[in-house]
């Protein structure tokens, strides 16, 4: 067993400081040659790299609940997003990489050799994206974006939705951390404000319905702040038993130099906006199609070139239309494509929602009843069963105009912050009756929120890394097991709605291809995709943006599925009657968040020991 008596507190003494910078001197003193035996085991090496990577990205401590104690300063703490802070994660993942191949891969064991694997394959993505010209680079993550503030990406809209919904205030210091916090913001926008013109001089702007998007956001965000606004009411409220000039204290602050710092932000942007093009893809960016090649590649960690992936996505949106085809006739609907007559199914007023306070309270109430369902479902299909610890919130309205209809993630590790699903409710058609399940199981539970917590109680660094690949193909394999553990007996409409959602990430695959490589304009992807999948313009044309805005994302979801599945398929004819799904959902969610590559191997490995008894 690759194991030590080191404590948590003893591993993270290797850091040599408290603060990341210096941490990462000691690192590189330490670290120069490739290959060098290094000093301690494996799992505590990663366990110092772990708290290296959240002294970079302090708001990630507080949202898991690991702020506490000796890192309690990081409560106080957010994240540099200047060009000299990302040269600093870029440093930490380069000498991360010179000591890895230092340990005896072979003599480690299992757990330990598939967390060398997965850092490897995260850090080694990223440093190819840092060494792009432009761009944010989320290592173990999904939000790779050409663009540094955009309708939806960018501190603007992170770092209000954070101090609000993560940083806790429960005592005097939290709400001194929270101000510290809110000082700190100014800086972070003109960390993101630099990089942000660097990209403007060498032509890498974002599409000007893009910036317009982005534009009225920032406005909206402005405007708020100049004010007080929300920045000042999430830490009144929650400071009402507290003695303190809280408020007058975060007013100064929101109105004077965050205001002023957003405002720089916004003339940027409109500048950039006066420069801007239509041209929705990266191919009409410098360096564009090196861009998209690492974008695919970081988000379905292989190498598909996207000729491969448009068409993987067009056989398999032929596939699931042949599936949706005979329950349509079914139920009467006979004429035109199937996109057409899924396009009819979703106007008829039955399945909608009022698009009304109303309304979004339905939608909330029915996913919340698709959630306690499939609670009880569980058991049939996982031997180790977590909390599937869970609140549905509407996203802040500031964010609705450029956000995706809905994302999920799991809470803190300590269970203080539950996990979120965040609808996007500006737009009540977004949602209809017979999708609201198969959302529920994706974003929720089976999916985003249970996975993220087998994920929490894996070492650290295992916590802080993901794979799009797997996250997002796990989710959508989440939807399949709604399905298998009978959300939709006796519900053909369910049932088009599960087709559909499946049918829906096998169109994304098309459509990023086309905008990113295939020189597609928006309008063009916007209507190949309502008219081939029957999906609303109100739910399509923003899917288009966040293509254009995260290009590659969008296609780890049915490549992660289609993995899975197929792994799936390969325990089963291995195991014979020895397969039990339990077994093998156990395999794949417990083994963590990881590369397709090493999914195939945590499963084989799973076959073999069935096998052997």
């Amino acid at each position: 067993m690759d194991q030590t008596a080191f404590s948590r507190r003893q591993t993270l003494a290797l850091l040599g400081a408290s603060t990341a910078s210096l941490a990462l001197a000691g690192c590189n003193r330490a670290a120069t040659t490739i290959g060098t035996a290094p000093p301690v085991a494996a799992n505590d090496y990663l366990e110092t790299v772990a708290w290296q990577l959240l002294g970079l990205s302090p708001e990630g401590a507080t949202s898991l609940g690991l702020d506490k104690g000796e890192h309690s300063a990081l409560r106080g703490k957010l994240g540099d997003r200047s060009a000299a802070g990302q040269r600093q994660v870029a440093d930490l993942l380069r000498q991360t990489l010179n000591v890895l191949p230092g340990y005896d891969h072979a003599a480690l064991d299992p757990a330990a050799r598939t967390s060398l694997d997965v850092v490897k394959s995260a850090f080694s993505v990223g440093l190819d994206g840092f060494a792009l010209p432009y761009g944010d680079v989320a290592v173990g993550g999904w939000r790779n974006t050409p663009y540094v503030v955009i309708q939806n990406v960018g501190a603007y809209l992170d770092t209000p939705r954070f101090l609000d919904s993560e940083h806790p205030v429960s005592d005097a210091a939290d709400a001194e951390a929270y101000l510290a916090r809110l000082e700190a913001f100014p800086a972070q926008l003109d960390g993101e404000l630099e990089r942000l013109s660097e990209a403007g001089r060498i032509g890498a702007i974002a599409p000007s319905f893009l910036l317009e998007k982005a534009i009225r956001q920032l406005t909206m965000t402005h405007q708020d702040a100049a004010k007080g606004g929300g920045l000042v009411d999430a830490l009144v409220r929650r400071t009402k038993a507290i003695p303190g000039d809280w408020e007058k204290r975060a007013m100064a602050l929101a109105t004077g130099p965050v205001a002023a710092a957003l405002n720089r932000q916004l003339t940027e942007l409109k500048a950039q906006q006066q420069r801007s093009t239509d041209h929705a893809g990266l191919w009409a960016r410098p360096h564009g199609d090196e861009w998209y090649a690492w974008g695919l590649r970081a988000s379905t960690t292989t190498r598909h070139t996207p000729d491969e992936v448009h068409r993987f996505g067009l056989e398999a949106v032929k596939e699931l239309n042949a599936r949706m085809d005979p329950i349509l006739r079914g139920l009467g609907y006979s004429q035109g494509t199937v996109g057409a007559r899924m396009a009819a199914l979703g106007k008829d007023p039955r399945f909608q929602f009022p698009n009304n306070d109303a309304g979004r309270a339905e939608v909330i109430a029915t996913m919340q009843g698709k959630i306690d369902f499939i609670r009880t479902k569980l058991p049939q299909a996982f031997h180790t069963l977590v909390r599937g610890n869970l609140e549905i919130k509407r996203l802040p309205p500031a964010e609705e105009d450029g956000a995706p209809g809905a994302y999920g993630g799991a809470g803190s590790i300590d269970g203080t912050v539950p996990g979120k699903i965040w609808l996007n409710l500006g737009d009540v058609s977004r949602h209809s009756r017979y999708s609201v399940a198969t959302l529920a199981f994706h974003e929720g539970i089976p999916g985003h929120v249970w996975q993220g917590e087998y994920a929490n109680r894996l070492p650290l660094i295992r916590t802080l890394l993901a794979f799009n690949a797997y996250s997002e193909g796990w989710a959508l394999y989440a939807e399949t097991l709604g399905d298998e553990l009978g959300a939709y007996d006796g519900d053909p409409l369910g049932q088009l709605g599960y087709l559909q959602s499946i049918a829906f990430r096998a169109c994304r695959l098309v459509v990023d291809t086309g905008l990113h490589a295939k020189r597609w304009t928006r309008e063009q992807a916007v209507n190949w995709f309502a008219e081939t999948n029957g999906s609303g313009l109100a739910e399509v044309a923003p899917e288009v943006d966040r293509y254009c805005s995260w290009p590659g994302q969008a296609c780890g979801y049915k490549m992660g599925h289609t993995e899975i599945l197929a792994l799936r398929e390969r325990a089963k004819k291995a195991l014979g009657t020895k397969y039990d799904l339990r077994d093998f959902d156990d395999a794949v969610v417990t083994g963590g968040n990881v590369p397709l590559d090493v999914l195939g191997r945590n499963v084989d490995r799973y076959i073999a020991e069935k096998k052997s008894v």
